[in-house]
């Protein structure tokens, strides 16, 4: 019988991670002739989700639940679910049930027809501002036009992946994830679901405009070194336009009895000269962070605590 994982990462996911844990045994339990175990990712939350989800491990044999020394992130929660699924298959779902897990069932039918990677797109987003849906569909089209891969649009997590695609994903060693681009970059045969996606069922959202701005560099400078390649056609851009007034400058000065004795022209060059330096050494220097932080190895994320299908738990576990 071939076993599939879903890995669930959760932060301050209390009010809603009851009804979440019902949901999917419920659809899991409908899916015949497969295995399922529930891998929970407790991204360091600081209200009572990790009690709950050792309460539910403990009730049910098929719930895992692993448990962060500290907030890491989303993706970081994401891919310690990864290293520790076991299934011939792994699906991608956040806690919040926005992504309804009915549509597990159609990305395993996907997956039997012969597709790696089952991704969902989202053909509508209810409950979410215009704000957030405009930046929405600029980040992956802006992102799509910058980077070497295709990324699918108004995508998210929520997926399924053969086991070989999550092999080759967890051997990626990189520490600024960003897992859907990831996924894009391994290839193999994929296809897209499409579903409406739902509003919160309870909480709050856990990205913030702040977490959604990092979010969406983090993608982008993953996945693209055309944000490096602007900076010197900005330059090219300024000397040439700096040339052009040198030109007309000795052109006025010397064939006209007319010219500008005020410093308007000479603060406008220097400070849009200033400020385009500004944004290419900010550029680079986002690139140089992410060679900083690749070179100290640190581990993606450290686990408190670990409970198995089995019961037995482990401390201290790093990756």
């Amino acid at each position: 019988m071939k076993r599939v994982s879903i890995v669930i990462p959760c932060f301050n996911e209390s009010e809603v991670i009851d009804t979440t844990v019902a949901e999917l045994i419920s659809v899991t339990q409908g899916i015949k002739n497969y295995e399922f175990e529930l891998i929970f990712v407790n991204d360091g939350s600081s209200d009572d989700t990790e009690k709950k989800l050792l309460a539910h491990s403990k009730r049910y044999n098929n719930v895992r639940t692993i448990s962060f020394s500290r907030n890491f992130g989303h993706q970081q929660a994401v891919s310690a679910g990864l290293d520790v699924s076991t299934g011939d298959a792994v699906v991608l779902i956040d806690a919040d049930l926005q992504d309804p897990p009915k549509v597990i069932a159609e990305m395993i039918i996907k997956w039997e027809e012969g597709f790696d990677v089952v991704y969902g797109t989202r053909a509508s987003r209810e409950g979410e501002s215009w704000f957030k849906l405009l930046t929405a569909k600029s980040f992956y089209r802006i992102l799509n036009y910058l980077s070497e891969v295709k990324i699918p649009l108004d995508t998210g997590d929520f997926r399924l992946m053969d086991r070989q695609v999550v092999d080759h994903l967890i051997a990626m060693p990189e520490k600024s994830r960003f897992i859907r681009g990831m996924v894009s970059w391994i290839g193999f045969n994929q296809t897209a679901i499409s579903y409406k996606r739902s509003a919160r069922f309870a909480g709050e959202s856990k990205y913030p405009l702040a977490k959604m701005l990092k979010f969406g560099i983090d993608g982008i400078l993953s996945f693209s070194v055309k944000p490096l390649k602007l900076s010197i056609m900005m330059g090219f851009a300024c000397s040439g336009v700096a040339m052009l007034m040198l030109l007309y400058s000795v052109y006025i000065r010397l064939m006209t009895d007319h010219w500008e004795t005020g410093w308007t022209s000479i603060l406008v060059s220097i400070l849009f000269m200033g400020g385009v330096q500004l944004i290419s050494i900010g550029i680079l220097g986002e690139y140089v962070a992410r060679i900083y932080n690749e070179s100290k190895q640190r581990p993606l994320y450290i686990i408190k605590q670990q409970r198995e299908v089995d019961v037995q738990e482990t401390d201290s576990i790093t990756k």
